[in-house]
């Protein structure tokens, strides 16, 4: 992450809450990430002690920028957040809030004495792309996180849509294959999410491996556990069978941003996440299963990739939340 030796304020705290790691930046109004620190998200038996834990790190960082005068508000990007209520509510992946709803936000605020806003990890991404990504100056615009799961943060006339309830936009989980869908972590079958992830992307070499008999470097590893980058380092070598996966997926989220198209009238498609990496593999399959199936109206449509910077993107989303609360 990009950090700068100049102290100077104010500043946000922005935590990037993951399932396995859950990394804070100082950041101020440019997007510099000032100072960053870092904890495991799990080995906690409940909320509270997380939090404690996450105090103490923070602490000497905002020492280094000046204290918590310093410090103005905090957003935080988190699995099943959900925003109206600064809560993370039933997070299958997070030990101390997979049965229960947590108000993570309040509970910051209270020991920082600090406002703190907290939504979910892909809205935080929309966020951060329309504050200091290639978003900047669009007012319709859908970003697809695509990394374990799939994800999504929809803008409309400049405004994340959140819906009644705080958790609209769970595009990943839109039903894309009704016959003998594919099983999916939130009960039902057929979900994107399923597919277009990168768990959903060996799956489906495990599947084409079965099926198809051609020969695949990718035949070299144990079926289990091949990843969504062994396939793109295949593909990057020509594998026809690994271009064939990629494709497939490809086409099949094209089909799905044609369909979501309809509902938004976006000016854009903004891809986030580790498959992103995979290029223009994975992105011409997208362009592609899009123009095959979008109606005329909506054929006029930009495909990007996220514009923040590496490991940093996740924070700077989180960060924005928090300069977005100071706004409103």
């Amino acid at each position: 992450m990009k950090e700068n030796s100049q102290i100077t304020g104010p500043y946000v705290i922005g935590l990037d809450l993951g399932g396995t790691n859950s990394v804070f930046g100082i950041v101020d109004a440019k997007g510099d990430i000032r100072k960053t620190t870092a904890i495991k998200t799990t080995g906690f038996k409940c909320a509270r002690d997380y939090v404690i834990a996450c105090i103490e790190a923070l602490k000497p960082v905002i020492e280094e920028v000046g204290g918590i005068q310093s410090i103005k508000a905090m957003g935080i990007g988190a699995p099943n957040g959900n925003y109206y209520r600064g809560t993370i509510e039933y997070a299958p992946n997070l030990p101390w809030a997979h049965d229960e709803v947590v108000p993570l936000a309040e509970m910051f605020s209270h020991e920082l004495g600090i406002p703190v806003a907290l939504t979910n990890d892909a809205n935080a991404a929309a966020i951060g792309e329309m504050t200091y990504g290639v978003a900047r100056g669009m007012k319709n615009f859908i970003v697809l996180t695509l990394g374990t799961g799939v994800g999504s943060g929809i803008v409309v006339n400049g405004k994340l849509l959140y819906g009644s309830n705080g958790f609209a936009g769970e595009l990943g989980h839109v039903i894309v294959r009704h016959e003998n869908g594919r099983s999916c972590g939130c009960g039902r079958k057929g979900c994107l999410e399923t597919y277009c992830s990168a768990t959903g992307v060996a799956r489906t070499a495990r599947e084409i491996l079965e099926s198809d008999p051609r020969p695949s470097l990718l035949r070299q590893l144990d079926p289990q556990k091949i990843t969504s980058l062994d396939v793109s380092l295949a593909a990057e070598r020509n594998d026809a069978i690994a271009l064939e996966i990629y494709r497939f997926t490809g086409h099949l989220l094209g089909e799905a941003c044609a369909d979501f198209a309809a509902f938004s009238a976006p000016e854009a498609f903004i891809f986030f996440g580790g498959m992103t990496k995979a290029g223009d593999l994975i992105m011409n399959p997208i362009k592609e299963g899009y123009e095959e199936h979008v109606l005329p109206l909506f054929k006029d449509m930009r495909f990007l990739v996220s514009g923040l910077e590496g490991s940093s993107a996740a924070v700077l989303g989180a960060s924005a939340v928090g300069w977005e609360l100071l706004n409103n």
